[in-house]
């Protein structure tokens, strides 16, 4: 099956009018309902949206794929859109995309058609196609490209030499195996083609797994990628070097991963006598760190939510949720009991509990959950509910291996019975019993030792606060200070965290206000690239500067840290304190202290930032 049997006249839009995401995808949406290929219009577009909370598929470079499989599909088709001015799609490199391919499977889309679309997802990695589809005045022009680069690809195939010698083996998968699980394979393979090594890429996508490799491909390979958003069997790369990164890496960086698989830049990997989620233990972060951030990133939402609606309760007095006392209003309590009581509550037992789901899969999730609630109501906290996330992951990672020998007759008894019961109970007294007690006493002494610093050293805590929100934007640095402000929040001191949202706020302010004052420093594409990082910026989003910094690390990283760091140490000079866990600008009239003080100190910074990110680079060459 051709891709232009999918991709037909009537899918086709030259020219969106759509400039922003959501109105990207109904207008791409309106066209497939337009031309029968859909049977559930909303029910389609429910699924494209639950695709895009899981990862964006703006994947950068002007491009987007959003897509679905889904029995809301009637028919199996692709719809193109190209907008010439560009549109916000939250791409992962923060510019705007040009080229838009919606694919609408159906829930039982044969492999034939599977394979068309995933080809079509390769053909968007090659710059001369992508040119020919944003010069084409005809949707017959765009029609014509896509065969011409089929028929180009069939005789590559078919002229292109066995692979011999030692061999660079690879894996991908995404989510939904439709799009980024082939872009990433292609992207790899012609960059390996380009260095002239050999190397064979398994696909694990929706119509299953293809180009699967050997046990004698596994262990004669040099090393082997695995790029992957999804669970895939590990422990048949025992022994070798791993790399493990997330699939949007394969196709954004195919040639840095390509060379460590060479230079076997990575660890030996270890079998578990479990698969595992192939994300684990990424290249450059240990599996600490990948577990970590799956209890943190679904904390989060709790956190952010519960967090402002305690810090708005606070708008009627700091007691008025109180109700024995003067201040007392009913909209506080309110307020205060759905985020706190409720929302705020539920955050430390969401983190163990996501953080063992990660080490054990969906067996490690109560007795995470039940461990991270003892060290809640325990007094043990935060550090307490890290403990028991590890304590419970690892200990039914053990279970696994423990009942490993039972009959198989047993096998559907485990997930139901075994691992929950006996997981529960041993995470539940190695908690009452040797955690909880020991950690509160920890939790309370660092508490008392914050507010006994001095005001020196909490001059120094916020400027070493502040700086590392800026160090890598959004990586495990800024996810160190952030969670320990989180963790001074639930034990009741607030300085902390204001220093650190006033440092996470300024890289994005900053480059804002550089592009908007040395504008000869930056792009017409920087330039509206900063438009956008003044909101990212108000709204405590630090990732916004990412862009900036990967295009000159040299200059925009040291004179970020410094602008955060001066923000971080003047919050604590201030003497303001942060209830409130996110929120950015809309939180600020809340804080403890004077808000025109924090403001002062966020705007210091932003103006350090960006006067050093102005003065340091040279002009732009548009």
């Amino acid at each position: 099956m051709k891709i232009t049997d999918l991709l037909t006249r009537d899918t086709i839009i030259l020219d969106l009018r759509a400039g922003t995401k959501p109105a990207v995808i109904d207008e791409l949406i309106e066209i497939l309902h337009n031309s029968g290929k859909l049977k559930d219009k909303e029910g389609y577009k429910k699924a494209i949206l639950a695709r895009e909370e899981q990862s964006t598929t703006g994947i950068g470079e002007g491009i987007a794929i959003p897509h679905a499989k889904t029995n809301a599909v009637a028919e199996p088709a692709i719809a193109f859109g190209r907008s010439r001015q560009g549109a916000d799609y939250e791409s992962l490199d923060g510019q705007p995309a040009h080229l838009f391919f919606m694919i609408a499977a159906s829930e039982g889309a044969n492999n034939e058609h599977l394979q068309t679309l995933s080809r079509l997802s390769g053909f968007l990695m090659d710059p001369a196609f992508k040119k020919k589809l944003e010069d084409a005045e005809t949707e017959e022009e765009i029609l014509n490209a896509i065969n011409e680069k089929e028929k180009e690809m069939e005789e590559e195939e078919a002229s292109e030499p066995a692979a011999s010698g030692k061999m660079i083996l690879a894996v991908t998968a995404c989510p939904t195996g439709i799009a980024h699980t082939y872009m990433a394979a292609d992207a790899l393979k012609a960059k390996a083609k380009e260095m002239n090594v050999p190397i064979k890429v398994e696909t694990n996508g929706s119509g299953g797994i293809k180009n699967a490799l050997t046990e004698e491909e596994i262990a004669e390979a040099a090393a082997i990628i695995v790029a992957a958003d999804k669970q895939v069997e590990m422990d048949r790369f025992a022994g070798k070097h791993v790399i493990q990164v997330p699939v949007a890496q394969g196709i954004r960086k195919p040639q840095e991963l390509i060379q460590k698989a060479l230079d076997q830049d990575a660890p030996i990997f270890k079998a578990s006598g479990e698969p595992k989620k192939s994300a684990e233990g990424k290249s450059g972060r240990s599996g600490f760190y990948k577990h970590l951030m799956s209890g943190v990133s679904n904390m989060l939402p709790f956190v952010v939510g519960g967090g402002i609606l305690i810090a708005l309760s606070f708008v009627f007095g700091i007691n008025a949720a109180d109700p024995k006392d003067s201040s007392y209003h009913p909209i506080a309590e309110a307020l205060s009991t759905i985020g706190g009581g409720n929302a705020f509550y539920l955050m430390i037992p969401v983190l163990a509990g996501f953080i063992a789901m990660s080490i054990a899969d969906r067996p490690g999730f109560a007795p995470g959950m039940v461990g991270g609630l003892m060290a809640a109501t325990g007094g043990a906290g935060f550090l307490g509910g890290l403990i028991a996330g590890f304590l419970a992951g690892y200990l039914v990672v053990g279970l696994k291996k423990a009942f490993s020998g039972l009959p198989g007759s047993l096998e559907g008894i485990k997930p139901v019975l075994l691992y929950p019961l006996f997981g529960i109970l041993l995470t539940g007294l190695i908690m009452m019993f040797v955690v909880v007690e020991p950690v509160k006493a920890i939790n309370d002494g660092l508490t008392v030792w914050l507010k006994g610093m001095g005001t020196g050293n909490l001059v120094l805590l916020g400027l070493i606060l502040g700086g590392m929100m800026a160090v890598d934007m959004g990586g495990p640095i800024n996810k160190a200070a952030f969670t320990f402000g989180i963790a001074m929040i639930d034990a009741g001191n607030f300085a902390p965290h204001a220093a650190i949202m006033a440092g996470g706020m300024v890289p994005p302010l900053g480059l804002a206000l550089s592009t908007t004052f040395f504008k000869k420093k930056f792009t017409k594409a920087e330039r509206e690239a900063g438009k956008t990082n003044y909101v990212m910026g108000a709204t405590f989003i630090t990732e916004g500067a990412i862009p900036f910094a990967a295009s000159d690390p040299a200059r925009v990283i040291p004179a970020a840290v410094i602008g955060s760091a001066a923000a971080g140490a003047l919050t604590m000079i201030f003497g303001i304190g942060l209830r409130a866990p996110h929120g950015g600008a809309f939180v600020i009239p809340i804080v403890d202290g004077n808000p025109l003080l924090y403001i002062a100190a966020i705007l210091t910074g932003s103006v350090i930032t960006a006067v050093m990110v102005g003065v340091l680079k040279k002009d732009a060459k548009e």
